[in-house]
């Protein structure tokens, strides 16, 4: 499993808050637990006191990625780095659960659960993969969602570094309102040539209707 994989732990974190809508689905253990996906063994050490801890790294990675979003990469990485030193990794070479057509484990590096408690292992997880990303990839392919009020967090893997949403579901209700709004403003200057076209004309002293004339 590529390292990299683990970056989606620190978007799905960040997308448990909605801070324009003032959402936050981060309310409970069983909410923790969720985001932990399949690893059921790291989700079964949270607590109660897990809820405020994760709600504490979400703040700090959504900041990277606000950094990210504004351009401010040396601010990305400093914030990123400063997770990297207070929750460090264990890495260890797995591969007993996938195997090739001969038989032969397929090596890997995979991150290992920190034994302290869920928030650690899980800040552990997400702020590395999250740096294996950005050093791959590019702190500009850390961003938030364009269609307001999201501001979901993303990460873009496309091949021009296009991406400005975070869903197909935002970026048509993007296209849409961008839309609906060309067709407001071609409606406006429709009635404002409309009015200009229509106002009175000025008369002459011998009744003639000329524009631009003034009465003599």
């Amino acid at each position: 499993m590529e390292l990299a994989y683990y970056s989606d732990y620190a978007v799905r974190l960040v997308n448990t808050e909605e801070p324009a809508r003032g959402k936050d689905s981060l309310t409970s253990v069983a909410a923790v637990r969720e985001l932990f996906g399949t690893n059921q063994s790291a989700a079964r050490r949270t607590a109660e006191a897990d809820v405020t801890r994760f709600r504490a790294v979400r703040a700090r990675l959504r900041a990277v990625f606000e950094a990210a979003d504004t351009g401010d990469e040396t601010l990305a990485v400093d914030l990123l780095n400063s997770l990297l030193l207070e929750f460090p990794v264990s890495p260890q070479i797995s591969g007993h659960d996938h195997r090739d057509d001969d038989g032969h484990p397929l090596w890997h590096m995979h991150l290992a659960d920190h034994p302290s408690n869920a928030t650690a292992g899980y800040a552990a997880i997400a702020a590395m993969g999250l740096a294996f990303h950005l050093t791959e990839h590019g702190v500009d392919r850390l961003g938030l969602c364009e269609a307001a009020p999201c501001r979901n967090a993303y990460l873009d893997t496309s091949t021009n570094r296009s991406r400005r949403y975070c869903s197909d579901r935002c970026a048509t209700r993007a296209n849409v309102a961008a839309y609906r709004a060309r067709k407001r403003l071609a409606a406006d200057r429709s009635d404002s040539t409309g009015r200009t076209a229509d106002s009175p004309q000025r008369s002459t002293a011998n009744g003639d209707r000329r524009p631009g004339l003034s009465g003599r």
